[in-house]
């Protein structure tokens, strides 16, 4: 009887209640020895961060906790639960440094990158613009949205001309005075 109310005190009380040691443990195990990220464990680093996030709502580093979840299934390229931590930032922590980064990385890295889905990627990027317009990642998003759907070459060139222009502009100016 005993064993049977232990048992049923620890189902009900639900999963241990992790720390912040337990999360630098468990980030111990992210990366292999050359740096890339240990594709086995992952997914379950970044559920355990989320879990922490969950139980601590009200944690000073809670949504940076949430974020870095976010980064690891970026990293995995894993779609879904990209987009699943991020409507959780934005829902719980709307504030946050966090939010804005991963709305903007949600466009980047998922939706223009690996969908191809230029119309959610501007859609989020401009999300950002309105939303945020004082966060620090806004000048990459600007320039997110002014090269959305260009290709490395066609960016590289127009970032050489505009060297260029700057350069006559320069000379001109020079020969005036």
């Amino acid at each position: 009887m005993l064993v049977a109310l232990l048992a049923f005190g620890m189902f009900a009380c639900g999963e241990k209640k992790l720390t912040e040691d337990d999360l630098k443990k468990a980030e111990e195990t992210l990366f292999n020895e050359d740096q890339s990220v240990n594709e086995a464990v992952a997914p379950d680093v970044a559920e355990k961060y989320i879990r922490f996030a969950k139980q601590n709502p009200d944690f000073p580093t809670s949504a940076n906790w949430m974020y870095n979840a976010f980064e690891i299934y970026v990293l995995l390229k894993d779609v879904d639960n990209s987009q699943r931590v991020c409507d959780m930032l934005v829902e719980k922590y709307p504030q946050s440094k966090w939010t804005p980064r991963a709305l903007y990385l949600l466009g980047s890295f998922i939706y223009e990158d690996q969908l191809k889905d230029l119309d959610k990627a501007r859609e989020l990027y401009e999300r950002v613009i309105n939303d945020y317009p004082d966060c620090d990642v806004i000048p990459s998003v600007q320039s997110s949205l002014k090269y959305l759907g260009w290709s490395a070459e066609e960016i590289m060139g127009d970032i050489m001309m505009s060297q260029m222009d700057v350069e006559e502009g320069v000379w001109d100016i020079e020969e005036v005075e």
